[in-house]
């Protein structure tokens, strides 16, 4: 019997009361956004919305936890951002929408940061401390195969050998972490820019080397839209995830499911069942109706478990909003019961 899973990638929006707080802090700048080794009242604040964004998903009854990545100024850039051998270049503009990172230039090698291990390390003393303390962790990264095409190489002068450099980086990180249920590695540029045909592989051996540091189920979390064929099967075959996270809200879901019904699934499947980028809240019965469509669509897979997760990042949305997502994907589950 396939379970079904409420959780979310993180990457939250801070609430409104930490915008005021934290812009006082630093400034407004380029130059004032986090550099990893923050401390005093900054380091308080971000204390606090950690806090807030565990309790807020304890509340909503997820089945998974996750640190909620409130530090992340430059979205899943942030483990290059803050590292010492990268040097941040100019504004650019996050994927098709009007949010902004800083360019990561790698100048140096990438040895170990810790910086997401220390948060994690905070998640996890937290949930210990309430009631829900067996609650299980969920960690985020950013797939090694979008973090390169985010960044900036000045160092190592390959294509090939940056993205495994990247790749080898993150693993390093994940080694740090405190014991997780599950990873996400969140790759929408394997949609949005994918690989140059004959070049699959190698991004799939990026992804198989950070999901081999990991004892933990690793979700691949691909979104929007679909993803095409070849490298769709590349991924199912070669990747090492557990689960292939698949966009069902942007694009045309057909086309994943097609690829679904063609190429086969991984184990599990993670579903992006509600709008990360919309203020419309799904009901709990329409989110319900998704998993069950897709489910029906692809009779022949039997999955192990099955995900209900957001398309994409939620920081999008206003901080209520994103609540009301979480308790919709929770709610959700219990529905398929």
């Amino acid at each position: 019997m396939t379970e079904r899973v409420a959780a979310t990638p993180g990457i939250y929006p801070l609430p409104d009361w930490a915008k005021g707080t934290l812009s006082d802090l630093k400034g407004h700048q380029k130059g004032d956004l986090l550099s990893g080794d923050e401390g005093g009242e900054i380091a308080e604040t971000y204390d606090e919305v950690r806090a807030e964004f565990v309790d807020d998903q304890l509340e909503a009854g997820l089945d998974r936890v996750v640190e909620g990545e409130g530090r992340w100024d430059d979205m899943i850039a942030h483990p290059l951002t803050v590292h010492e051998s990268v040097e941040t270049g100019g504004i650019v503009r996050y994927y098709d929408n009007n949010n902004f990172y800083r360019d990561p230039r790698v100048v140096d090698d990438l040895g170990f940061s810790g910086d997401v291990a220390a948060e994690l390390e905070a998640a996890a003393d937290l949930i210990a401390g309430t009631d829900a303390g067996d609650a299980p962790l969920a960690a985020t990264l950013p797939g090694p195969y979008s973090l390169a095409t985010l960044a900036t190489d000045e160092h190592y002068g390959d294509e090939g050998a940056f993205q495994a450099a990247i790749a080898d980086f993150l693993a390093g990180e994940l080694e740090a972490f405190p014991a997780h249920e599950t990873l996400f590695l969140l790759e929408p540029s394997l949609v949005t820019n994918p690989p140059a045909d004959g070049t699959e592989e190698r991004a799939t051996d990026a992804i198989a080397t950070v999901a081999g540091a990991t004892d933990a189920d690793v979700v691949v979390q691909t979104y929007w839209g679909a993803l095409d064929e070849k490298l769709y099967a590349h991924l199912v075959d070669e990747a090492d995830a557990d689960a292939l996270g698949l966009d069902l809200v942007a694009g045309d879901r057909d086309d994943t499911v097609y690829n679904v019904q063609e190429y086969g699934a991984t184990d599990s499947v993670s579903l992006g069942l509600v709008d990360g980028q919309n203020t419309l809240i799904e009901e709990p019965e329409t989110v319900a109706e998704r998993v069950e469509w897709f489910e029906g669509q692809v009779p022949a897979a039997d999955f192990e478990t099955t995900y209900l997760t957001p398309n994409t990042e939620l920081f999008y949305l206003p901080e209520n909003k994103y609540r009301a997502k979480l308790n919709a994907l929770a709610a959700a589950t219990e529905v398929l019961e």
